[in-house]
């Protein structure tokens, strides 16, 4: 964890909260912010399908049967737990859950650079999980947030942004085109998607550094309540996800991939779908308690916590 402090995604990250702090505007420009996005869910799916290809059906079955149950499980607890919350009205209760309930990318993305730097091996379908759990924290979300409500809810748009989104084509195209071309199509776009990867990811979190940074005044609006849930939430369905994962039969690095899975929360993919099917949500509390508290929480401690873990559960 220590180590972990001391790393470049760490640092970059650190760098751009401080520089939001003192009003100063590192922020990466839109344009290049969604090229990196980009770059991230296709680069991320390529590599996992060319892992996929490699990979066994017998293998992959039982995480994946764990994800799915995992993903549609978070957002109920998650929704039970902000109950305790005073004054959180349930339309809202639904909206953090379904972000809780999907996963988080980058911090996907770091949690992979994390174990590479520390020479822990995955299964190659990782990605395969990310994907498989994108999509049923949020539907299961929104459901639970418009069960009573007096009005029609767009579940077609909003299964559409959930399913068709950005997020979700893209790792699945990767996965897809990772899966076909195998390892020698793969060789050939590898400099390209694995070898300059850290040092996208680094501008990548300083940026959602600057972010966190500019939201951070807004955790006294949200409340402590709030901010302990942003924190203790991700620690346990994290440990149900490294339990989940060593039942499955998950190496050390699987099940902390699978952990850190169940503690991302989601800042990209779940605000767009959540934003259509309950627009009476506010957004500040999903975004404040998932990008300015969850995430840089998962970066520095997160990380580095669900590998040890999976060393008690799995062993070394």
């Amino acid at each position: 964890m220590l180590e972990n402090f001391t790393s470049v995604s760490v640092l970059v990250f650190a760098l751009g909260f401080i520089a939001a702090r003192f009003k100063s505007d590192i922020r990466i420009p839109e344009p290049v912010y969604q090229i990196i996005s980009v770059y991230l869910l296709f680069g991320i799916g390529l590599k996992g399908g060319v892992a996929l290809r490699n990979s066994s059906a017998s293998g992959l079955a039982q995480p994946l049967l764990a994800t799915i149950l995992l993903g549609t499980l978070i957002p109920i607890l998650a929704f039970i737990a902000l109950k305790l919350i005073k004054n959180l009205n349930e339309i809202d209760r639904g909206a953090i859950s379904a972000h809780y309930g999907s996963t988080s990318l980058v911090t996907f993305t770091a949690a992979l650079v994390f174990l590479e730097n520390a020479q822990v091996s995955y299964e190659g379908f990782a990605t395969a999980l990310l994907t498989v759990m994108e999509v049923p924290g949020i539907i299961v979300g929104i459901f639970l947030a418009t069960r009573h409500l007096n009005r029609k809810v767009s579940w077609s748009e909003s299964l559409r942004e959930a399913i068709l989104g950005k997020t979700v084509v893209l790792l699945v195209g990767g996965l897809i085109i990772g899966a076909i071309s195998g390892d020698a199509g793969y060789e050939k776009v590898a400099p390209f998607f694995v070898n300059i990867l850290p040092g996208i990811l680094a501008l990548f979190l300083m940026h959602l550094g600057f972010l966190a940074g500019a939201k951070a005044h807004a955790i006294k609006e949200v409340g402590p309540s709030l901010a302990i849930f942003a924190i203790a939430f991700p620690i346990f369905v994290g440990t149900l996800g490294v339990i989940g994962g060593a039942l499955s039969g998950l190496s050390v690095g699987g099940a902390t991939i699978l952990g850190v899975l169940c503690a991302s929360a989601s800042y990209i993919a779940a605000p767009a779908a959540v934003q259509i099917a309950i627009p009476e949500a506010n957004p500040s509390l999903s975004i404040t308690s998932s990008l300015a508290i969850t995430f840089p929480f998962n970066l520095l401690i997160g990380i580095p916590l669900m590998k040890a873990l999976a060393l008690v559960f799995v062993g070394a």
